[in-house]
């Protein structure tokens, strides 16, 4: 297994490793668990190879990245949670993404949670985004469970609109 980043009471959040292609194309290559991640659109197997490249040098470059969710119990990769600064933007943007029939477990939830106190306590992070297009109540439950905070509702070159959620370390949170 490739480097355990934590875990949690259900899962095991480890780097990704080039044999999570296909838990990843699961997951990513599912249009209805993608209606609402970028443009709704599933990625291709080349895409998601790109993505472990991309991945790979995020770890590299800052110490962290998209990592694997395994569930404890079956050994299974279920999803994906991490830290990521899409498009170069400054601050650390908080995603994740689960397999279908994962939904309504609780695994989300558990992951941001822990990600969020990962990224602070080990990597320094002060404040931490997050982006939920604003029909998806699901994704703003999770982000809300997991100590975020609505903030602005972000307009969009194309005319819709991203709610935007923030997460501040807190005078509690011990940084190193």
């Amino acid at each position: 297994m490739s480097k355990v980043i934590f875990e949690t009471d259900r899962l095991i959040v480890r780097h990704l490793q080039p044999n999570d292609l296909a838990p990843m194309l699961e997951v990513y290559g599912d249009a209805d668990a993608m209606r609402w991640v970028g443009d709704g659109q599933a990625i291709t197997e080349a895409q998601c190879r790109r993505w472990l490249e991309v991945t790979e040098d995020n770890y590299r470059r800052r110490g962290y990245g998209m990592s694997a969710l395994v569930e404890r119990s079956s050994g299974e990769v279920v999803g994906f949670c991490g830290l990521v600064h899409p498009g170069g933007q400054p601050e650390a943007e908080i995603k994740y993404a689960l397999k279908l029939r994962c939904w309504g477990r609780g695994f989300a939830t558990e992951a941001a949670r822990a990600m969020l106190l990962y990224g602070a306590r080990v990597k320094g992070l002060r404040c931490v985004i997050a982006t939920a297009a604003p029909e998806n109540l699901a994704s703003h439950r999770v982000l809300t469970k997991a100590g975020m905070s609505a903030t602005e509702l972000r307009a969009n070159e194309d005319g819709t609109h991203t709610q935007v959620f923030a997460w501040e370390a807190g005078p509690g949170t011990v940084v190193p």
